[in-house]
C-alpha cells in the first residue's frame, strides 16, 4: 500500500538529518531511537490554523515544510511524516485513528501509528501535542516512562485508551482501535481541525516541546512549563518571535507579521 501513502516522495536522508538519527535495521531498539529524536527534533505547533490556513497532508507538501523549513506542525503531518519514514526504512506500519478525550466526548480526531517491530505491535504517536516521546507496546495494562509522566495503555474489547498519571489517577488521553484509515478520512479530520470554530487549533497559537523532565507549551500569548512533580509556571509572553525561537519553529517574517496581527 506504499503507493497510496506515496511514501517515495519523502527525502529519507534528508528527514534522517533532520532529526540527527542515521538509517539502521527495523528493530525496537531502533524505532524508539527515531521516535524520540523525532519528538524532540520537530516542533508540535499550529501556525497555519491559528493563521486561517489548512495544512496540505501531501507528503511533498509535509517534506517541504517540516524537513526542509524546519517548522513544525500538528499530528497529521507528524504522523503521516513518520508512518512514511518507518516504512522506508522497512517497518510495518497501520495508521490509525484516535478519540481525543473520551470520558469528556472529544472528537475522534487524532492520528496514531501501530507499528511493528521485533515481532511486537507498539503505539507510535510522535504527534500527540509532543506529550509521548517514546513507542509503548501495545499490550493491556503497559506503563511506560515519558520524559518522567507515566502513561498506560488499557484495552477494553477492541479499544485501546491511552492515559496519563496525575494527582488525581489515571486521565484518559485518548481512544482508538484496529480500524485502519485512509489518506480522504485524514483529510476529513484536518479539515475539521483546521477550520472548526470549536477545535482547539483555530484561533490561537499552540507550541509544544516536551524533553526529559520538562514539558514547554506556548498556548497563545503564555508560555506554560510543567515539571513531573506536578509544579507549573506561566509566563506572559511580550516577545513572540522570541518565544518562538526558543520553541525551535522558524518563522518568516510574513508569518510573524500575520502572527502579531
Amino acid at each position: 500500500m506504499t503507493d497510496t501513502w506515496d511514501v517515495e516522495a519523502l527525502d529519507l536522508d534528508a528527514y534522517l538529518a533532520r532529526i540527527g538519527q542515521s538509517a539502521t535495521p527495523p528493530s525496537a531498539e531502533a524505532l524508539a531511537a527515531l521516535h524520540e529524536a523525532h519528538v524532540r527534533a520537530i516542533p508540535f505547533e499550529n501556525v497555519d490554523p491559528a493563521l486561517g490556513r489548512t495544512p496540505r497532508l501531501d507528503l511533498a507538501s509535509i517534506t517541504a515544510k517540516l524537513v526542509r523549513r524546519q517548522r513544525g506542525g500538528y499530528c497529521y503531518e507528524h504522523g503521516l511524516l513518520f508512518a512514511a519514514a518507518l516504512e522506508r526504512l522497512g517497518y510495518e506500519v497501520s495508521r490509525r485513528a484516535a478519540r481525543v478525550q473520551p470520558h469528556r466526548n472529544g472528537p475522534r480526531t487524532h492520528m496514531n501509528l501501530v507499528v511493528t517491530a521485533d515481532g511486537v505491535e507498539h503505539l507510535a504517536d510522535v504527534g500527540f501535542g509532543a506529550g509521548v516521546l517514546r513507542p509503548m507496546p501495545l499490550a493491556d495494562g503497559a506503563v511506560v516512562d515519558q520524559a518522567g509522566w507515566k502513561h498506560r495503555l488499557v484495552r477494553d474489547g477492541r479499544l485501546w485508551t491511552l492515559a496519563k498519571e496525575t494527582a488525581e489517577g489515571w486521565e484518559p488521553l485518548h481512544a482508538f482501535d484496529d480500524q485502519p484509515q485512509r489518506l480522504i478520512d485524514y483529510e476529513v479530520y484536518n479539515h475539521y481541525t483546521a477550520t472548526h470554530p470549536d477545535s482547539p487549533f483555530t484561533g490561537r497559537l499552540v507550541v509544544m516541546r516536551l524533553d526529559h523532565g520538562i514539558s514547554r507549551k506556548l498556548i497563545g500569548d503564555t508560555l506554560v512549563v510543567e515539571r513531573p512533580d506536578g509544579s507549573q509556571e506561566s509566563t506572559p509572553v511580550t516577545d513572540r518571535a522570541e518565544a518562538l525561537r526558543a520553541l525551535d519553529v522558524v518563522l518568516t517574517d510574513e508569518e510573524l507579521a500575520a502572527l502579531e496581527a
